[in-house]
């Protein structure tokens, strides 16, 4: 399967609030596995649909480390450790950039899963870092968004000059 094409920054697409999913059907979960898909050949540990242009509160996550693939309908974060943690973020779409990006080491996720079943996970370090980008995603922000304006202006020009 070739997934479809990433959405680029500044495309409208990713500043607006993905909608909510109202039933787990194949097609979502036919939207799960493009977006694992592409995860994978990005690579990278997790991703929203809004990045692929899909409105919809989906996302994937796979820090790698041993638990496999999260596929989460309509995340949120019920709870946040007060503890932060730093992690080089980035994004396919605004390729070529990064930053480090302050945010809590540990959340619960309320989400449905693959069957339909509401669940509340929690993530650490690596799969919290992501699972939250995703959400931010579904919220329509980026990782630069949670940067001071000085910060997010230099990223974005730098973004642009190698693009």
């Amino acid at each position: 399967m070739t997934p479809r094409p990433f959405v680029m920054w500044p495309d409208r697409r990713l500043t607006v609030p993905a909608a909510r999913v109202e039933e787990i059907t194949d097609e979502v979960r036919a939207i799960w596995d493009e977006m694992i898909a592409a995860m994978r050949a990005m690579p990278g540990v997790g991703l929203a649909a809004p990045q692929l242009g899909i409105p919809l509160r989906l996302a994937v996550v796979d820090a790698d480390d041993g638990f496999g693939v999260t596929r989460l309908a309509n995340p949120h974060v019920v709870h946040a450790s007060g503890v932060m943690n730093e992690h080089e973020e980035a994004s396919p779409n605004l390729p070529g950039v990064s930053a480090r990006v302050r945010r809590p080491r540990a959340v619960t996720v309320a989400y449905i899963d693959e069957t339909g079943s509401a669940r509340e996970q929690d993530f650490v370090l690596l799969r919290a870092t992501s699972v939250q980008h995703q959400i931010d995603h579904l919220e329509g922000r980026l990782y630069f968004h949670r940067l001071s304006k000085l910060k997010r202006d230099m990223l974005l020009k730098k973004a642009r000059r190698a693009g």
